[in-house]
């Protein structure tokens, strides 16, 4: 079932993906809040509908759309012992500061939360490159 949000228009798209960040300091003021907040994140999202309501918004400083999301897949990196399609995994943030590793994005970057449980949908059967020498894997979670 899609979940509810609020988003700038220009952002209020079908198709849209984006990874929730959580809310701004200026949105803890806001009416729309409960509405606008309901997001987990570090979860990636894609709009499903655009409903035709429109509020506005002190963040985006451009009128929001109500809009209707659901939780896709996103690819992360994931200890290799525990990737195991169909289980739950605690993702959060690699202390790493190589940031010339082509998997920095997925494993240490900012889109990540410090910490949160994933499912494991699909493993990539090749190890992910890790310039600090862990031993990873690529996935897919929801």
């Amino acid at each position: 079932m899609p979940e509810i949000t609020l988003l700038s228009k220009f952002q209020a798209e079908p198709g849209f993906e984006f990874v929730y960040l959580g809310g701004a300091a200026v949105c803890r003021a806001c009416p729309y809040r409960q509405a606008c907040l309901t997001l987990d994140p570090g979860r990636k999202y894609r709009v499903v509908r655009v409903r035709p309501v429109e509020h506005p918004c002190a963040l985006q400083e451009v009128p929001a759309n109500v809009v209707e999301v659901a939780p896709v897949t996103r690819t992360v990196v994931v200890d290799a012992r525990g990737a195991i399609p169909g289980s739950s995994v605690e993702v959060g943030r690699y202390d790493c500061r190589r940031l010339d590793c082509p998997n920095w994005s997925i494993c240490a970057g900012p889109s990540l939360p410090p910490k949160q449980r994933f499912r494991i949908e699909k493993v990539r059967p090749e190890p992910a490159e890790c310039r600090i020498g862990r031993t990873l894997k690529m996935a897919e979670v929801v």
